[in-house]
């Protein structure tokens, strides 16, 4: 066939692919139709609830997405990268490229926070108390196979998460509030600063007349401005942290990953013992293990300096 059509014949894996054809009685060169790729924009809500599902907790995995909408990897994967635009960083979806302001911003916010961090280091962080939040499963399974279990038709769903506030410090985690399935807003979040207060008199009441910094990421229930004065009034000094910036928070690269490892398989009767060993968890580590976890933050800060605002890969961590 390459002497008498020489550069249009066909491939060897095409006469190949006929030639199976043929043997199954298919005689036609045409290909059959075919339905096509589902058209992902015809169903925003589709698209709509995929985003829900990534919003509600951003450090899900393509196979908790998977399996919170049914959809299917290759649907998935166009849905988050062509449609949301969205990239992992850090174990957290975010914009796949930032724009120039957004980098200027997580620059210049580094910067401030670098400037306040070197007029007393020591001082600074023997004040801070960060905080962040993360998902807690009465099974948190290994794999995916491990999450099914047996059920009838009529049975009641079975009991899946609560949602774990940690706000660790220098010295420990100097509260943790779990909540089950409740929605956070603005007035969740002040009557947390106020049990973080009280907290802080039965803990570590030397604290409070140092001053707290107090270093949360940017989500809206942390910069709603009934949040931001409830601070203000009980005297907390608030860090800046820019937006779409999961890399330097503390919280992301401790203490919680730590916190998630032991309950990674287990499965628990109810939420009370959930809660039991995550502060047992927390209380098992050195007052050596916070300190360190919180001085990384300065080498991420100056890290986002350095790159002049934009993500940093774990490999420059």
């Amino acid at each position: 066939m390459k002497a008498v059509y020489g550069d249009e014949s066909p491939s060897y894996d095409m006469v190949v692919r006929w030639k199976r054809n043929f043997q199954s009685g298919h005689m036609s060169l045409t290909d059959k139709p075919r339905a096509g790729r589902l058209s992902i924009k015809d169903d925003l809500a589709m698209v709509k609830k995929v985003e829900a599902v990534i919003l509600d907790n951003r450090r899900s995995t393509m196979e908790r997405v998977m399996a919170e909408t049914g959809l299917s990897y290759g649907t998935e994967w166009r849905i988050i990268h062509e449609e949301l635009h969205m990239n992992k960083v850090s174990a957290r979806w975010v914009p796949r490229l930032l724009i120039p302001l957004q980098k200027q911003t997580r620059h210049d916010f580094s910067q401030q926070n670098l400037t306040l961090l070197e007029q007393n280091e020591d001082n600074f962080f023997a004040c801070l108390i960060t905080m962040d939040e993360c998902w807690v499963y009465l099974y948190d399974p290994e794999t995916k196979e491990m999450s099914k279990a047996w059920k009838h038709p009529s049975s009641p769903p079975l009991p899946r998460r609560g949602r774990s506030r940690n706000l660790p410090g220098s010295r420990g985690v100097l509260l943790t509030d779990l909540q089950k399935g409740e929605t956070l807003n603005s007035n969740y979040y002040c009557n947390l600063l106020e049990k973080l207060r009280d907290a802080l008199k039965q803990k570590q009441h030397g604290m409070i007349s140092k001053g707290i910094c107090l270093l949360a990421d940017n989500a809206p229930i942390h910069t709603a401005q009934a949040s931001v004065v409830t601070a203000h009034r009980l005297g907390y000094e608030l860090l800046q942290h820019p937006p779409y910036s999961p890399d330097p928070a503390p919280s992301d690269f401790f203490p919680l990953p730590e916190m998630k490892k032991p309950l990674h398989g287990r499965r628990f009767d109810d939420r009370e013992d959930v809660i039991f060993e995550v502060e047992q968890c927390f209380s098992s580590k050195a007052e050596a293990f916070y300190k360190e976890g919180l001085k990384q933050v300065k080498k991420r800060w100056q890290k986002c300096v350095t790159l002049q605002g934009d993500y940093m890969e774990k490999n420059e961590l």
